[in-house]
């Protein structure tokens, strides 16, 4: 293809045509996908907060330059009937199905916590409560999550529930630990927070949200909450919990469900200070985020960044509907709107 190019050019008679850079005419093919994934360029963007971000918050900021190498990633997030296979195939159980060891747990946990009886200590996972009607204050987010024994990614809403006819959904209730064992099964891993920056752009460039800058389109791009946080959903997006994987148009490269839906798991540990602690003076090459973990309100726990938001993202609580959004998640909890999505280089497929 180059040979072909450079008799182009050299026979060309207008000189400025042969002062075309090559790389704007042969362009580098993106490698084939395996099934189910979209192949993401490598590029140089601004990770964290952008310029006019109203709901930036400090955990975000400042925004500094990356490169990523390009990677495939998933076109949604990991389903159930993709997690069902992993099961199947595997026999692995859960976190939120293993029986709950306190020594374990306690290491954890502020010192001198006292153990919680035995019927409490009991197989689950969190549960948002759809039924809470009002509160005293959203510093308390317990007021509207609820710990439910019997909660899993086969029982999503509780033992009495669950997921027969929701293929298409995304799996829930899905720890760390359990997203690395699923990874390993498939030969994929969980995307860098950079790399996962990179793949909601698309081949847009420093946007807030993954359609570009414009707020008003939320609820038509994204499975978030409207109406008044925690006590009424309006649904205005068509949903008023969790919805099928491709609800909503995928963005500018394909991908589906990059905002809203589910949280999404990533490699980088979650500290707070970060951004704060790198240097904004270069450009970070593949970077794979903090060296510790660290959150003021979760200080005895190791936390992963999530990204995305979720389902329960609200304007007046989170705001995590945009693409610099983060939060940490422990690494041995999963909830009801937490999910995860893979990624695979060329690399790892030639193993």
């Amino acid at each position: 293809m180059l040979l072909v190019l450079s008799i182009f050019l050299s026979n060309c008679k207008n000189p400025k045509q042969s002062q075309i850079n090559q790389e704007e005419i042969v362009k580098d093919l993106a490698p084939t996908a395996p099934e189910g994934m979209i192949w993401v360029n490598g590029k140089t963007f601004t990770q964290g907060a952008k310029p006019g971000d109203q709901y930036a918050m400090p955990r975000e900021k400042p925004g500094h330059l990356v490169k990523v190498d390009g990677f495939f990633i998933d076109v949604t997030e990991v389903t159930n009937k993709q997690f069902k296979k992993f099961v199947d195939e595997t026999g692995y159980v859960t976190v939120a199905e293993r029986p709950i060891n306190w020594n374990e747990m306690k290491a954890s946990l502020p010192p001198g916590t006292p153990k919680p009886h035995d019927s409490v200590l009991q197989p689950g996972s969190l549960i948002f409560n759809k039924n809470v009607s009002q509160v005293a204050t959203m510093d308390n987010y317990t007021q509207w999550w609820t710990w439910k024994i019997g909660a899993n990614w086969q029982h999503p809403e509780g033992p009495e529930s669950t997921i027969e006819g929701k293929d298409n959904y995304p799996v829930v209730h899905i720890a760390y630990q359990d997203a690395i064992a699923y990874c390993k099964w498939a030969n994929r891993r969980l995307p860098t927070e950079a790399e996962w920056e990179a793949a909601a752009q698309g081949t847009l460039k420093d946007n807030i949200y993954t359609w570009g800058n414009n707020s008003e389109l939320l609820t038509q791009k994204a499975n978030t909450w409207q109406g008044i946080f925690p006590t009424k959903n309006e649904s205005q997006d068509g949903f008023e919990l969790i919805a099928p994987v491709k609800s909503y148009e995928p963005n500018s490269i394909g991908l589906y469900d990059m905002m809203g839906n589910v949280w999404e798991l990533t490699s980088d540990l979650f500290n707070v200070n970060y951004y704060q602690q790198i240097n904004i003076n270069k450009t970070l090459i593949n970077p794979t985020g903090a060296k510790n973990s660290y959150s003021p309100s979760n200080p005895y726990q190791e936390e992963h960044v999530i990204k995305g938001g979720s389902f329960l993202c609200h304007a007046s609580y989170c705001a995590s509907f945009r693409i610099s959004a983060r939060m940490g998640s422990s690494t041995d909890s999963g909830s009801d709107h937490s999910g995860f999505r893979t990624v695979v280089t060329t690399e790892m497929l030639k193993k």
